[in-house]
């Protein structure tokens, strides 16, 4: 094939299977892409731009466009082209997460190490939730406040209410109290960060990408599987992890190397989490469809009376 009629926005595997779409989180949830510089970034958009325009530079090869179209893919919004902010990227999530979630799993005993790391667990979200949302929606600095203050105040409210209940329970079960704080953090943080799609509604389209309007009930089906999607992700790791931990920590050596359980928690978290990210991401497609019979009925009959049957499902983009 030649390269002037290489299609880019191709998907490379097959976007409508679980498999294909965990081929292609693989490849753009690869935690290396974020340690590549801007420049690097800057040129792989370059490389995918100068495709789509139909002319690509002397000697590239499809591998060189299939690896351009990677970092694109895990560095650039989808609906804006702009580059997004290194710690709220797909591809920071491995590093990110790990991070942050071991710690919260090794310092869940006391109030204050519960509220920090569940604040800077939820400052993490925050940032990755405005990042990948859908921006046809824009957001006002004002409602990222209040989303971020609440999902805060929940993950809080949540992780030392259930800290003080468990202090008499047995110890795996407060072990789980970070995933429980997380789960129901995710639960509001997402849906307030992106309330404009809500409110207002999302962009959907035809088959072809034509614009048909705006729909709230596309955006609920959308943020409902990225809540689910993140609460996945996480669970895994948040819940068999203290078992392993607990377990581990009645032999000898794990009690001589106490300084070391957070760190050892840490890479735990990341094996999980290489596996989790993009299996989670995968769970549903990217390119969200409704049929048009769920839609609003002023939106439905807009359709109908312009496209009659033609039209039968409606397709937007859900968001990470």
């Amino acid at each position: 094939m030649a390269l002037s009629s290489f299609d880019i926005d191709a998907p490379r595997w097959d976007q409508t299977t679980f498999m294909g779409r965990l081929k292609h989180f693989f490849n753009i949830t690869d935690p290396r892409t974020a340690l590549l510089p801007d420049a690097r970034l800057d040129e792989a958009k370059a490389l995918v731009e100068s495709c789509r325009a139909g002319s690509t530079p002397p000697g590239t090869t499809e591998e060189h466009l299939h690896y351009a179209k990677k970092l694109y893919d895990s560095a650039f919004h989808p609906d804006t082209g702009d580059r997004m902010n290194l710690i709220g990227r797909m591809s920071f999530q491995v590093p990110g997460g790990m991070a942050i979630t071991g710690f919260m799993l090794q310092f869940y005993r006391t109030v204050p190490a519960v509220v920090f790391w569940q604040w800077v667990n939820q400052s993490f979200n925050a940032l990755v939730n405005y990042t990948n949302r859908n921006a046809a929606s824009p957001i006002t600095p004002k409602q990222i406040g209040v989303a971020y203050i609440t999902a805060t105040s929940t993950a809080l409210a949540t992780a030392v209410g259930l800290n003080l209940y468990t202090k008499k329970a047995p110890p795996l079960v407060a072990r789980w109290v970070p995933f429980v704080a997380v789960a129901a953090a995710n639960c509001v943080n997402i849906p307030m960060m992106r309330q404009q799609e809500i409110l207002n509604g999302i962009a959907v389209t035809d088959e072809n990408g034509n614009k048909l309007g705006h729909s709230t009930k596309a955006a609920v089906k959308g943020i409902s599987q990225v809540v689910i999607s993140r609460v996945t992700m996480a669970a895994p790791g948040m819940i068999i992890l203290p078992i392993i931990m607990q377990r581990m920590e009645k032999f000898r050596f794990m009690q001589r190397i106490t300084f070391l359980h957070g760190p050892i928690q840490v890479m735990m978290v990341g094996v999980f989490l290489i596996f989790m990210v993009p299996a989670a991401c995968s769970l549903f497609p990217q390119r969200c469809s409704i049929a048009v019979s769920k839609l609003e009925p002023e939106l439905r009959d807009s359709i109908q009376s312009k496209y009659g049957d033609a039209v039968q499902l409606v397709y937007f983009n859900k968001g990470l």
